[in-house]
């Protein structure tokens, strides 16, 4: 999830709704990305959604860049449109043993319009709150970025329409008789700390964290730190890609370029602008001395020529956001 900055509003008109969408469709795309559930509110918006090339930090990157420029854009104004990084909770996806897990995000991604006395109850029908994925639930009509079935088979629920209808009429009364809250446990559960799911998911993404030599003192960093792992797979994509444009070789013919070469600033930069790897990291593919050089190289290639045309050339490339 993402929230406005300083709480303020993101989503002023149904245009800007459907902006939000269309990015959300190209990324998914573009990312591979599978959607189960999501909602878009006045000053936020909630996705339960899975990464199956685990690209979550550079995909959320671009949908949350383009958006915001647009958004920029369209009201004349510059400045932050999301309040800092957005949040990212993983959720355990094996559907025999973690199906309670989806249940849980699940309902308070659809029961959110009853919770804000949008829709549900004596608010009118929750199905007939347009910007969120129950909609689609009900009609079996919806983007192919959707997935219903994972949603369904956690609640046990056929994958026809007697499943869905079953589905639809549970989030109805649960809207109209508790206002669309959530129990005690299942609060507790998505308000506990870093991830959700058992023992053994803890577990791995512990593992992950010391696969890749994450800092593991802190709990509520953790996730951060786990998902900008998941970005290393993308980023030696676009290493790979820019290489071969650039004919040049990974057998270390890069390594004969002074540091600040302005074809591995360009690459640098691409790799901030879509990724969420460290400088460390970029330093030792790239060959760029220390970490702390990065930044400056970057900086100092913003006014260089020859940089700036190679970096429109990338960006054009890889379908980025100028």
């Amino acid at each position: 999830m993402a929230r406005g900055d300083g709480g303020k509003f993101i989503f002023l008109d149904d245009a800007d709704r459907l902006l939000f969408l269309k990015w959300l469709s190209d990324v998914c795309e573009s990312h591979g990305w599978k959607i189960h559930a999501w909602v878009l509110m006045g000053n936020h918006f909630h996705l339960l959604l899975e990464t199956p090339e685990a690209n979550l930090a550079s995909g959320m990157k671009l949908l949350l860049g383009a958006f915001a420029q647009a958004w920029n854009r369209k009201q004349q104004r510059r400045g932050h449109v999301f309040q800092g990084r957005y949040k990212a909770i993983p959720v355990s996806g094996e559907l025999a043993s973690d199906g309670a897990q989806f249940r849980v995000v699940a309902d308070y991604i659809h029961l959110n319009p009853a919770r804000a006395k949008l829709a549900g109850g004596p608010h009118g029908p929750l199905i007939n709150y347009p910007w969120s994925s129950l909609k689609h639930y009900s009609r079996n009509r919806g983007p192919d970025w959707l997935v219903r079935d994972r949603v369904l088979a956690a609640f046990e629920l056929a994958k026809n329409g007697r499943g869905r209808r079953a589905y639809v009429k549970y989030l109805e009364e649960r809207a109209s008789n508790h206002r669309g809250t959530l129990s005690p446990e299942a609060m507790s559960a998505l308000r506990r700390g870093w991830y959700l799911g058992d023992e053994s998911f803890r577990d791995r993404l512990l593992a992950i964290a010391d696969t890749q030599g994450l800092k593991t003192r802190k709990r509520t960093s953790l996730t951060s730190e786990i998902l900008r792992s998941h970005g290393i797979t993308e980023a030696k994509k676009i290493i790979q890609k820019s290489l071969e444009e650039l004919e040049l070789s990974l057998d270390g013919k890069q390594e004969s370029l002074r540091k600040g070469d302005y074809r591995k600033v360009a690459i640098a930069t691409l790799l901030k602008s879509k990724t969420e790897v460290t400088n460390q990291w970029i330093t030792q593919q790239l060959k760029m001395g220390h970490e702390n050089s990065v930044n400056r190289l970057i900086r100092k290639g913003k006014d260089d020529s020859e940089t700036k045309k190679l970096v429109r050339r990338l960006n054009k490339m890889f379908k980025c956001v100028d």
